[in-house]
This record gives C-alpha cells, structure tokens and sequence, in this order.
C-alpha cells in the first residue's frame, strides 16, 4: 500500500506519543527517546523539526488510513560528507506488513534527491532487524556490508547493516 510523507504539525503529537510507547519500536532506535513516551515528548519532537535547518534535517509524518502511522526523516551529514544524508524510519506497530515503510522510503529519497544537492543517502538497520533491511532492499538501496560490533543497544553489542542509495 502507498502512504504520504508531510511535515509533521503539532496535531500529530498523540498518534506520534502511541507509536513510539512501543519497547519493539524502540528497541530498534537510537537511544535518547523516552519510554515511556508522553504527548509533551511529541509536542517537543515535532516543534524542533519545525524549527531545523530545512537544508540539513528532511523529517516527515508518514500518513496512510487518514493518521499518522509512523516517521522518516534523512539527515544531512557535515565536511567531506556533506552530500551525504543518513536515512532513519519507524512504522507504528499496528501498520507494519502493509508497505508504508517501503513507500514512505521511496517518497522521501525521492523528494531529496529532487530538491537537494544530496547524492548519497545511507542506513544502518541492526543486522537483526530482517524486516528493515527488507524495506530498504525493496526500496532500491545497496546492501554494502556488515559493521560488526557497531553499536550497543540495551547492553547488548550489535552489528549493523550498511545499505545505501545514490542520485541517478
């Protein structure tokens, strides 16, 4: 199924506060978000992506069904990198298996490459989450192999995949 991509608007803040109260979600991000997660949380997420450089920070609600069902955003890098963007994603729960993730990451790469300089947007799933690297298979990125014990996630030491898709 195809979903939109939009700038989020603080009308957002309870679908985004009930996606993220969910330990699978979170255990598959970055740490700094909290858990639980409040409606203030969201409210002060979506107020400081309104607020980011527009040519550095691309975040976006992913909207299907008439709701928020999740986030993406890509994330210019600095120096030598600087036309290189990393790319970060999560679909709530409820909506996983109907093909937002792998939309909402086509739609976003796309509005990049079209409206930036940006050449080079990259991910760094952990190797264990199958499902994602699923999602950015399917959506034209290049797996360019594994970063062992890349990262530490709730004591735990992990790889990471590298995948990566290029401006054609």
């Amino acid at each position: 199924m195809s979903c939109k991509i939009r700038k989020w608007s603080v009308e957002d803040a309870e679908s985004l506060a009930e996606i993220l109260n969910n330990k699978k979600i979170l255990d598959n991000l970055r740490d700094g978000i909290p858990f639980p997660y409040t409606v203030q949380d969201a409210l002060e997420y979506i107020n400081s992506t309104l607020k980011a450089d527009g040519n550095c920070v691309f975040s976006f609600a992913v909207s299907a069904e008439d709701k928020v069902v999740g986030s993406i955003g890509i994330f210019r890098k600095d120096n030598i990198h600087s036309r290189t963007a990393e790319l970060g994603y999560y679909i709530g729960e409820q909506f996983w298996n109907k093909g937002y993730a792998t939309s909402a990451v086509n739609a976003a790469c796309e509005y990049v490459f079209n409206n930036t300089d940006i050449i080079r947007i990259f991910a760094e799933p952990f190797a264990r989450n199958n499902a994602s690297c699923r999602v950015l298979e399917k959506a034209g990125f290049r797996f360019e192999g594994t970063l062992a014990a890349n990262a530490v996630k709730n004591g735990i030491i992990e790889d990471m995949k590298l995948y990566s898709k290029c401006k054609r």
